[in-house]
């Protein structure tokens, strides 16, 4: 299971990377290997939204199961990765590089003080095995 050490995570598979004030979201390589291969996603947000911090924010469906995604902070809609829709896949292939769903500008950074690093992460999914 890849858990890079420069993100942070939700309870519910999210990862963040921050870059100043702002924030990439997508899933992560624990949640794509539960779900197993990725057949549609739906990012639900437009450029320029408010989202709340744990606010729905795309749905991903499986070959196994279908599950929303959240995002990990508030803040404001940058940009969508639009080329999920027809390589819904590279989730499953890089969900830290390509499978990335939006960028967004922080609303309050201290809300990232909430999510677990990689090593709390770990224990947690391991926990769930």
């Amino acid at each position: 299971m890849n858990i890079p050490k420069e993100l942070k995570y939700t309870k519910s598979d999210e990862w963040i990377r921050v870059e100043g004030t702002q924030g990439t979201m997508g899933i992560s390589d624990y949640a794509q290997g539960q779900l197993s291969d990725i057949v549609y996603v739906e990012v639900l947000a437009k450029k320029g939204d408010t989202l709340a911090q744990g606010k729905p924010i795309a749905s991903v469906e499986s070959v196994k199961a279908a599950s929303e995604v959240y995002i990990p902070a508030g803040g404001t809609i940058t940009d969508v990765n639009a080329a999920l829709a027809t390589a819904p896949e590279s989730i499953n292939k890089d969900p830290y590089g390509e499978g990335w769903m939006v960028k967004f500008t922080l609303a309050n950074p201290a809300e990232l003080d909430s999510l677990m690093d990689s090593k709390t992460y770990e224990a947690y999914c391991a926990g769930r095995q």
